[in-house]
Order: structure tokens, then sequence, then C-alpha cells
């Protein structure tokens, strides 16, 4: 495993971690997730990313069993607030003071933790005054509740705007999760430059599209039993699957087997290694709910691409790759990835 550092931070990540979005909680029993989480660590993975309302808040409760007994100096634990994770007060959402004050504790608690390595604002809150949010967050770090802060799917004027802040209130800003693959690339044009020039990481979720990059969906085809298409509560947990299993699509991907296998890579291995061609990624997050596709994903790492490589990958997928920045996820949706 190679491990970079969190944008211009001090803080090394392994450049793959792992994620228990739908994985954990509620898409597998909980025995199995220990297993993944288990070979994570044997795989060389440090970095763990959950957040509280996976599955109304099981999943982190799930990755604190899973950890238990963990030395607390060799693994990173990142977690998110900002959605729903149970309660149904008028203040159970968002970023207003009182949201993140009962949410690390609360996270904290159910990850049996001391502090986590970076906590995250999962989306941009429009009605909580971005000053309060940030001053809560400092407040955060100076009671050492969390060592770094980051955020989720922030646009850039956004993260100028917040990283302003926390410059002036002294504590670290230093990532941002978005979406990003090889179908879905709209942080490239302003969220990236932006990004590199106040020193934030991307730490990218879904590389493989939900398992579309994977090849494992075929055009003309029903979804395999026991994929996330089939599932109806991932399905409605949140992304963009359902868009992206038209025909033309799948057929696209389909393309990029032919690469892979000159590569002697797998198409998984080949969409994780394409996140981490681009120097502004931090960290590439995975997701599995077998322990063998976490060791499959993870020998994406250190993996090179040439040139040549990289444009046949863009030939392939042609006019099904969005890049508009504008979509960018804010104003926030229900998605909560």
């Amino acid at each position: 495993m190679d491990f970079r550092h969190l944008g211009t931070s001090g803080l090394k990540v392994s450049e793959i971690s792992y994620g228990n979005w739908l994985t954990h909680g509620s898409q597998v029993e909980e025995e199995q997730a220990h297993a993944c989480v288990r070979q994570a660590l044997e795989d060389g993975i440090t970095t763990f990313d959950t957040a509280d309302a996976y599955a109304s808040t099981r999943a982190e409760s799930v990755l604190g069993r899973a950890l238990e007994g963990q030395r607390r100096e060799s693994v990173e634990i990142f977690t998110k607030l900002y959605f729903p994770s149970g309660g149904s007060g008028p203040n159970s959402t968002g970023l207003s003071r009182k949201h993140i004050h009962e949410s690390i504790n609360g996270s904290l608690t159910r990850l049996q933790t001391d502090y986590v390595d970076l906590y995250q604002a999962h989306r941009y809150d429009f009605e909580t005054p971005l000053e309060e949010t940030m001053e809560a967050f400092a407040d955060v770090v100076r009671a050492g509740k969390a060592l770094y802060i980051g955020v989720s799917e922030w646009t850039a004027d956004q993260l100028r705007a917040g990283h302003a802040l926390a410059r002036e209130l002294r504590f670290p800003f230093v990532s941002n999760q978005p979406q990003y693959n090889m179908l879905w690339r709209v942080i490239e044009a302003e969220v990236v430059p932006t990004s590199a020039e106040l020193g934030i990481g991307q730490i990218v979720w879904s590389p493989i599209a939900q398992g579309v990059l994977t090849g494992k969906y075929m055009p003309g085809e029903q979804p395999p039993t026991d994929s996330r298409a089939a599932d109806d509560e991932a399905r409605a947990g949140g992304g963009d699957l359902s868009g992206r299993l038209t025909d033309d699509t799948l057929a696209r991907v389909q393309l990029l087997r032919p690469i892979a296998g000159d590569l002697g890579m797998t198409m998984a291995q080949l969409a994780v290694a394409w996140v981490l061609a681009n120097p502004a990624v931090s960290s590439a997050i995975i997701g599995a709910s077998r322990p063998e596709q976490v060791t499959e994903n993870v020998k994406a790492s250190g993996q090179q691409l040439g040139d040549d490589v990289l444009a046949a990958i863009d030939e392939a997928l042609g006019p099904d790759i969005e890049r508009d920045p504008a979509l960018t996820k804010s104003p926030p949706s229900r998605d909560f990835s």
C-alpha cells in the first residue's frame, strides 16, 4: 500500500481507504462487515471513512466494533455529519453549532474513540451562516475531538470561503470528498484547481461508479442477483446508479476490458488506478460486501497508467463522460454518499 499526504497537511493516509456507506449495518451482516475491515487492515489500508447518516448511525457502530483492539495511532478514522442520523427534531440536520456539537459526541461514542482524525461536513448548509459552522468546527478541533476538518461535495466558491474562515480561526481545513471516477469528472474544471491552490486534498468516493466500471453489468442483461443494482435498498440509498445502467453506457464500459487485460489488471483495478493517477487525489474510497473485493481493489495501489492508456480510456467512454462543474452536489440532496 502506498501512502499520500492529505492535501498539504502532515497527515498521511493510505491511498486506498475503506468506506462503509451502505455496506455496513444494512446491506451485509455485521460478521461479514468485520471480515471486510480485517481484510482491509491485512491489505495495508489504514484509513477508514464513515458517516453518522450511514444506516442511521449503525455503520459507525459497526466500524467502531470492527476496529476494536487496533492501536489507535495505527489507523485514521474519518466521519461526517449533515444529514439526519435518526433524530427527527428541528436541529437534527445541517451544520448548526448545536448539531455539530451533538453529532461529534455521538460519533465518538459509536466509534469507540476519543477523537477522529478527520471530521467532515457532508454537504454545504445554506440555512446556517458559514461563520457559525466554521467556529463550531474550530471548537471541535480545540477540544481535541477532531484533528482535521474537511467537507464533502462543496463547490469551488464554497471551498474558498470556508478555507478563508478556517485560516482566520487557525484550524486545519484539509480535504474535500467528492464523487470522482472515469464517468464522473465534474470536479476537474473548478474544484480541483481551487483545492490545489488552497492545499485541499480530494478523498474521492465511488471510484468504480457503484460497480458499473467493474464490467459486471452487461448491456441487454439483468443485473447479477448479488449486485447493488439488484438491491432495492442500495439503489434507493443514493448515487446515480440507475442512470448509468443504460445499454449505451454499459457497452462503452465493456470497451475498457481489453485495456485492463493488456495491463494485467481487472476492470475494477483499472478504475481505481485511474482515479489515483490524478495527483489531486489523496485517497480513493472503496467499499466491499466480501473480503475478496477489498483485496482485488487494493492491488490498484502503486499502479502507473501511461498517457496512452489514459487516452484510450477517454476514447472508449467518449460522450458518456460527465464533466459539467455545475453538477457538483450543491445544494444538498438526500444522497448520503
